[in-house]
């Protein structure tokens, strides 16, 4: 490589790395402003002053029992909620996403969150339960199916195909157990099974947010030293297993990683629609193949998850909607737009 050609790598390099920070900065000043507007809001609108005098309350001592209730118990647990779980969700859909070389091939398509949801109304109308239970019920679900997936796929290895149509299938599948158990069902049964499918954060308490974190603080050190053979990962299977990465190990620890992710913010929220299909190729699109976007869609997914819920909230006076059914519209529009943009260039970026 001549001198020149090196000057120009590394123009390109520090380019991308530039873009990469102010698009994250970009996300985080959005998301800051996303926040604040969700403090404000509300059928008793607060000020900021407001707003940082509760914040500061427990070291300032100026304490407001009203707006401490609202800030404390109700709007901050709803939005800390919102914006794990869209973080969570955008992890899980850009690892399968980058992992199968697929954009489609995210939770909410490939049956994870088909599995979470039938188990979870296993447990409402056959098993009687509710409440946290059912978020149990919803983990385990998800992870059975993900396990079920791999082994299907395998066949001296797993490819990116495989996974995705079985995936699919799957889906299908446990999609026709929910429209069976539905009619064995009462119609309170129904009800309850319904609004958790939807996905909301109607319900959020102070305490919903502590699981779902501590969860992301084991799975991110974990996923942060399995993108490391993603590099080689990325030259092809049979290249990468020539320079000696270990391609099954990572690619099934990057998967189990993603199933953790979708899989605790499911039964946190429910199977909130499309924010794990949206977040990375949204990332990507803002980066222009500046670096892999995991960051980036860990705060597009936080992004689209308050915002969405900031809609539903407020969209429709006198009417609070569940964040499912508003992630669900756009990201159907997302989907549309997605498949027509790929039939006129050939290819699904």
């Amino acid at each position: 490589m001549t001198v020149l050609q090196a000057s120009r790598v590394a123009l390109v390099r520090r380019r991308a790395a530039d873009r990469s920070r102010a698009v994250a900065l970009g996300l985080v000043l959005a998301l800051v402003l996303a926040f604040a507007v969700a403090m404000s809001l509300g059928d008793y609108p607060l000020t900021p002053a407001q707003i940082v005098q509760s914040v500061l309350s427990p070291m300032t001592g100026l304490a407001d029992r009203g707006v401490d209730f609202i800030i404390w118990q109700v709007r901050l647990p709803r939005a800390f909620l919102a914006i794990l779980s869209g973080a969570a969700f955008g992890l899980a859909g850009i690892t399968f996403q980058t992992l199968l070389r697929n954009p489609l091939a995210s939770p909410d398509i490939i049956g994870i969150a088909h599995g979470a949801s039938a188990a979870a109304v296993f447990c409402i109308i056959i098993l009687g339960w509710a409440g946290l239970a059912v978020s149990f019920g919803a983990f385990a679900g998800a992870v059975l199916t993900a396990i079920a997936i791999y082994l299907l796929a395998w066949r001296n290895g797993v490819t990116a195909f495989r996974v995705v149509l079985i995936g699919i299938g799957m889906a299908a599948m446990l999609a026709a157990v929910i429209s069976y158990l539905f009619t064995r069902a009462r119609l309170t049964e129904v009800q309850q099974a319904m609004a958790w499918l939807v996905g909301s954060l109607n319900a959020a308490r102070p305490g919903d947010s502590i699981v779902l974190g501590l969860a992301m603080l084991v799975l991110l050190p974990m996923m942060i030293a399995l993108l490391r053979g993603l590099d080689a990962m990325e030259l092809g299977d049979d290249t990468a297993k020539s320079l000696g990465a270990k391609v099954e190990v990572t690619r099934l620890g990057l998967m189990l990683v993603a199933v953790g992710f979708a899989a605790f913010a499911t039964a946190a929220v429910g199977p909130v629609g499309f924010v794990a299909f949206v977040a990375g190729p949204l990332a990507r699109r803002l980066l222009n193949g500046a670096s892999r976007g995991f960051l980036h869609a860990a705060l597009v997914g936080a992004l689209v998850m308050l915002v969405s819920d900031l809609v539903a909230q407020h969209a429709l006076p006198a009417i609070q909607l569940p964040v499912g059914v508003v992630t669900g519209a756009c990201g159907a529009i997302f989907l549309l737009w997605l498949l027509v943009a790929s039939g006129r260039s050939g290819r699904v970026n």
